[in-house]
């Protein structure tokens, strides 16, 4: 991860993971990015990229469609305790 925000650290998923085969690092590294922007408060886009060696980084940007705490209904977005 690039960049861990609010919703990175509350969630299950884990920063710096390892893998035998660069496929694998690959696949995990694009399901990640696609759970993350659709269960996360969509201040952020995450877009997985790959970068020197066999590794994916997430790229972490501001998402200019969303409002000052994103756009979805989750309730910690609603409240504004989003931590974004």
């Amino acid at each position: 991860m690039e960049h861990e925000c609010g919703c990175f650290k509350r969630s299950e998923y884990t920063n710096d993971k390892s893998f035998d085969k660069q496929q694998d690092a690959y696949n995990y590294a694009n399901i990640l990015t696609e759970l993350m922007n659709e269960e996360f408060c969509t201040k952020h886009l995450f877009v997985a990229q790959k970068t020197a060696g066999n590794a994916f980084l997430i790229r972490v940007s501001d998402n200019p469609n969303a409002g000052s705490c994103g756009t979805s209904s989750a309730s910690s977005c609603s409240t504004g305790s989003c931590g974004c």
